[in-house]
């Protein structure tokens, strides 16, 4: 997706998501000013999936468990293996 195509609130999703995952602090801190806590929060919960890292940072910082979040609902079961 290119940059110029993209639209705020058209693909606000989708911006949120790449700012949690592969951002760095200017570019939290853009996405915070744009859309506020509250709004960045309600649409990280709504997101399929969000690396470990990202999903513990905006739990963190909203104040909401992590289990409420959906892309830690649908996080598919994987079996360990064995440890010899």
């Amino acid at each position: 997706m290119k940059r110029e195509n993209l639209g705020l609130e058209k693909n606000k999703a989708y911006i949120i998501q790449r700012a949690l995952e592969y951002g760095q602090l200017k570019d939290w801190l853009l996405i915070k000013k744009v859309y506020g806590m509250e709004e960045i929060t309600r649409t990280a919960m709504k997101l399929r999936s969000l690396d470990d890292i990202s999903l513990n940072f905006i739990s963190t910082l909203s104040g909401v468990p992590k289990e409420k979040f959906r892309c830690y609902i649908l996080r598919p079961f994987q079996e360990k293996h064995w440890s010899y």
